[in-house]
């Protein structure tokens, strides 16, 4: 994960604005940053988003293809991660150290994601134990400052709710054999449920309280974070301890409750933003990536 070297004065410095709920940037404790989120940017696409936090920048595409289901859940397509961290958001993610880092996220977000919790994964089978949709989603991770996690998980529910699969008809021959066929109408699709996809939110314990969102500098003042993946309705499908450091039960308890709140909080206007969005067409305004 990247990081940055920060001196003790520094370290008291943020850690006393966190104590009196000012941050350095003159956010709160539970604030985010500013976002800029922006659908349907990349064309070879079923599916994309571009996701601006701060100055931490994700952009996900998402691929239908038809494959056979897996043999324990045959009536159920799926979703495949894939995260690219580009070495030009930080020199961190050159080499080795990049690739260690996309398999970790790759296998968190299959946990958050790939679930009946997240997605109804039945509406992506064709024929039952023969054909069904996958989806593979790409995260290229391109700069890097802090708070990858919501970043992601926004990104990537905005890109499933721009996501559009062909319909399919299942035909059969005179010798029963089965042959797919899939519309060419691009208005003739299949629109995924977006309501009950999780968003994380991720929080830094932070001297005795926690921060949401956090940036580089405040991460390195910061020995654990909690990680929290939390639906519309509030329920938490997914908690995991990031860092080399420890949680007392309490401060467990107390993170999740926050995270529950925030994460609950998020979804409304990020639902509004992408339908609004969405109406507007070829009328919407460009912003940073196609400005």
């Amino acid at each position: 994960m990247a990081s940055v070297q920060i001196s003790e004065a520094e370290k008291v410095y943020i850690m006393h604005g966190v104590r009196d709920d000012l941050r350095v940037d003159g956010r709160g404790c539970e604030d985010y940053r500013h976002m800029e989120i922006e659908t349907d940017v990349v064309s070879n696409t079923d599916g994309s988003a571009k996701v601006r936090m701060g100055h931490t920048d994700v952009l996900v595409g998402i691929k239908a293809e038809l494959r056979r289901p897996r043999p324990n859940v045959p009536d159920e397509g799926y979703l495949e991660f894939f995260v690219d961290c580009s070495a030009n958001a930080t020199p961190e993610f050159e080499g080795r150290g990049g690739e260690e880092l996309g398999v970790e996220l790759s296998n968190t977000l299959y946990k958050v994601f790939n679930s009946h919790r997240s997605l109804d994964l039945r509406s992506l089978c064709v024929c039952p134990g023969e054909h069904c949709w996958v989806l593979y989603v790409d995260v290229l991770l391109l700069q890097c400052d802090g708070n990858l996690f919501d970043a992601m998980s926004i990104a990537i529910k905005a890109a499933l709710f721009n996501t559009r699969i062909p319909k399919v008809r299942v035909l059969e021959d005179e010798e029963g054999g089965k042959e797919i066929e899939l519309s060419d109408d691009p208005y003739d699709c299949l629109r995924l449920r977006v309501d009950n996809i999780p968003c994380i939110v991720t929080l830094c314990k932070v001297g005795h309280r926690h921060v949401v969102d956090a940036t580089l500098q405040e991460k390195a003042c910061s020995a654990a974070s909690l990680l929290v993946a939390v639906t519309p309705r509030g329920a938490v499908t997914c908690v995991r301890k990031l860092g080399a450091g420890s949680l007392d039960p309490d401060s467990i308890f107390e993170m999740t409750e926050t995270g529950k709140r925030v994460g609950k909080a998020l979804h409304a206007p990020l639902m509004e933003l992408l339908q609004k969005d969405e109406s507007l067409g070829k009328k919407r305004q460009k912003v940073g990536f196609l400005a």
